[in-house]
């Protein structure tokens, strides 16, 4: 499976001084700049806040992100429905895959990381009741959904989802229901950002809190798996 690679030169709100910084300093794509520090690149020439706030914007939507003291993105604000619906901004390259593509991902994964990726396609898989889906390179998502935000960007996504990253575990979807506030005091060790949940590995959290959080949110309509 070859993984995507999104030329920064391709994102809207993102000037050829800002990708040519961003270039000189060894980052040759969007998915390079995952991890990499917000203060440091923002003191690069060329790199100024709405760019930064674009590419963030960008990396959220891969299931990636930038480290340090990330101001929030994008309005996220807007509309959510079932389903896909084709329309999505331009510069929206994260897609479903088939079974094989996420057969493929998983087995790139290592030992203990792909035993947290089966404990998780159990949980989620009770939960939704549906099949696991890969997108993007290393999001695994279940229902779809379609979202248009208060700016106008729409894109299609999945409703609930997880990603096996290397440094945590991204859990995406679950923190728009009703029983969040409850919950969430009661899943164990974790952290969240506006549109994910992280955590270590699956025995710092409590798995069937987690099914319960996954289920709420499921039962109660998307609205933040982007």
């Amino acid at each position: 499976m070859t993984k995507q690679h999104t030329e920064l030169s391709a994102l809207p709100g993102v000037g050829k001084p800002a990708a040519r910084a961003f270039a000189e300093a060894g980052y040759a794509h969007l998915e390079a700049l995952d991890g990499a520090d917000y203060a440091a690149l923002l003191a690069l020439h060329g790199v100024g806040k709405r760019g930064l706030e674009r590419v963030q914007a960008a990396l959220v939507e891969r299931g990636l992100s930038l480290s340090g003291d990330v101001p929030a993105s994008e309005d996220r604000s807007g509309t959510w429905t079932v389903g896909n619906t084709g329309q999505s901004a331009a510069d929206i390259k994260t897609q479903a895959g088939d079974e094989r593509d996420l057969e493929e991902y998983l087995a790139t994964l290592s030992e203990r990381r792909y035993g947290h990726a089966q404990t998780l396609l159990d949980v989620f898989g009770r939960a939704t009741g549906e099949e696991p889906v890969l997108w993007g390179p290393s999001m695994i998502g279940y229902g779809e959904a379609h979202y248009v935000y208060a700016t106008g960007r729409e894109g299609d996504t999945f409703r609930v989802g997880f990603s096996p990253r290397t440094a945590k575990l991204s859990l995406y979807g679950i923190q728009g229901s009703s029983r969040w506030d409850t919950l969430s005091a009661v899943l164990g060790k974790h952290t969240s950002s506006v549109s994910c949940v992280y955590v270590n590995k699956p025995e710092d959290i409590d798995l069937e809190v987690l099914e319960e959080l996954i289920r709420a949110a499921w039962e109660e309509g998307p609205g933040g798996c982007a």
